[in-house]
């Protein structure tokens, strides 16, 4: 029986360099391999040139890279891309390339579905299979990169960890991720371009303030009332606005980070003027600016987008009481590669 190979990208620092030493190869191996894998983004130990062709064969015996591959691609009327993204265990995720006149964004998947079952979401309906690892995270980014520049010839911008999962519910690997993306010895990014989405896990959001992460965080809050967020969104039974409050405002004494807010304004449910001095009151209570988001609709559900009148209003009486408002247009809807449509429809 073939004994299963480890994944390189998975092998501790420490563990590596024991390796090389084991096969009578120099420590300095293990940072150049290091370098590939996370700076140059080898997705083969072949590409690895400046290693000798015996030490390839070497790490090839019992290593093997597992990329990421893009498994279908579709492109938007307003220039959107969203791909399907094919893990090495056949699993599928999704993630966007948002172009605009300033800024080309990676929307970035961290979970193989989703456990959080928001009923306005289509990443919600499905069953979460597992957690994406950190390398299979950066990779999503690398495709995402690649796909800017050649079609755009522009350089990626953002990433947002807004795809497909709960970012929370897989922190160890979303940190790790972020550390590959952000750390001189990966892509050097600035964690001010980098920002997390969560439906609020108030304890890991302490946690995030306790680790002091550099990166943006949005919270998606969607209604300022327990009893309307607990319809649309469960998790609110278990981490309630209050809870939310203290955790974000931890949050922001420990890292100096403002939030953002995302509030997706629903026809008949959360877009009256009511409605808003709720969401007033949160914003007095957590350091932050708020984006109202257009609704995308979705079969599995029957939500409506708000009026454009009332989503006017109701941003105005925010921007009225000085809190920061912006509307975000929707992109890529014609390709369900909107906010809340991402979901795999095929095998």
């Amino acid at each position: 029986m073939e004994q299963k190979k480890k994944d390189l990208r998975k092998v501790k620092w420490e563990d590596l360099q024991a390796w090389l030493k084991q096969v009578g190869e120099p420590a300095f191996r293990a940072k150049q391999i290091r370098e590939w894998l996370w700076q140059k983004s080898a997705w083969s130990i072949q590409d690895m040139t400046n290693l000798s062709k015996s030490l390839r064969e070497k790490l090839e015996a019992e290593f093997e890279i597992r990329p990421v591959t893009v498994h279908t691609a579709q492109y938007s009327a307003d220039g959107t891309i969203k791909s399907g993204f094919k893990l090495y265990d056949g699993h599928l995720v999704e993630g966007v390339l948002i172009p605009t006149d300033t800024r080309m964004t990676a929307c970035i998947s961290s979970q193989v579905g989703c456990s959080l079952t928001c009923k306005f979401c289509a990443t919600g309906y499905m069953n979460r299979e597992r957690n994406l690892d950190a390398a299979e995270i950066y990779d999503q980014v690398i495709l995402i990169k690649n796909q800017a520049e050649e079609r755009y010839s522009q350089p990626l911008t953002n990433i947002v960890y807004m795809g497909m999962g709960e970012p929370l519910l897989n922190y160890a690997a979303v940190l790790e991720s972020v550390e590959r993306i952000t750390s001189p010895e990966g892509l050097n990014w600035s964690p001010k371009r980098i920002t997390v989405s969560t439906a609020g896990i108030a304890k890991m959001i302490k946690k995030l303030g306790d680790d002091g992460v550099k990166f943006n965080l949005a919270l998606s809050l969607h209604a300022a009332n327990d009893e309307k967020r607990n319809t649309i969104m469960p998790i609110n039974e278990s981490n309630s606005l209050k809870n939310l409050s203290e955790a974000l405002q931890y949050f922001y004494k420990k890292t100096g980070n403002k939030i953002t807010l995302e509030y997706i304004v629903f026809h008949g449910f959360n877009d009256k003027i009511a409605d808003a001095k709720e969401l007033l009151e949160f914003v007095k209570r957590v350091p932050s600016k708020v984006n109202i988001i257009e609704y995308n609709p979705i079969s599995e559900a029957n939500f409506v987008n708000a009026d454009p009148e009332a989503i006017d209003k109701f941003a105005k009486y925010l921007e009225d009481n000085r809190v920061t408002v912006n509307i975000r247009r929707s992109r890529g809807k014609d390709i369900d590669a909107a906010c809340g449509q991402l979901a795999i429809k095929e095998n």
